[in-house]
């Protein structure tokens, strides 16, 4: 399975914004620290403004920010958001479909609870638990000086949270 580049570029744009989130940040900002074409950042941005994942504010001090808490947004509905109307075989577009094996494969029933499951482990992961006592994270995308008590600290210093299942 490979992410699209619109749904990776999704989830460092909610990182840049979560790890920044005493500022407006620019698309320009984003597409430097993450390196990517403004364009493409641009409409990534558009997307998660259309379904409420950040807030776009216009004028000379412009740019955009979270729309709601990190901890309110589920990874696994951002992949579904950029994810979704891309089929992951063929099979799984009953338009375009020209496969011969349809009406007897199995393969498709495996690969659907594959993803169900993917999913499933996605919509347990929030933006907090990508962003939260991330001190590597933070020295990559903070715009300021300024590091959270857990880096200054050392403690919980890139430590992956535990699984809530």
């Amino acid at each position: 399975m490979r992410l699209t580049t619109r749904t990776n570029l999704a989830a460092r744009v909610l990182m840049f914004c979560a790890t920044n989130p005493d500022r407006t940040v620019r698309t320009s900002d984003i597409a430097e620290y993450c390196n990517s074409s403004p364009n493409h950042v641009a409409h990534v941005v558009q997307q998660l403004q259309s379904k409420n994942f950040i807030e776009t504010l216009r004028g000379r001090s412009g740019g955009l920010r979270l729309a709601r808490s990190p901890k309110s947004i589920s990874i696994g509905a951002v992949f579904r958001l950029f994810e979704t109307g891309i089929p992951f075989a063929e099979c799984f577009d009953q338009t375009t479909n020209t496969c011969p094996l349809t009406k007897s494969c199995r393969l498709r029933g495996f690969i659907q609870r594959a993803l169900d499951a993917f999913y499933h482990e996605l919509d347990m992961v929030t933006l907090d638990d990508l962003v939260r006592g991330n001190c590597g994270l933070q020295e990559l995308l903070a715009m300021s000086e300024r590091l959270t008590a857990d880096c200054k600290t050392g403690a919980n210093p890139d430590r992956p949270l535990a699984s809530s299942a």
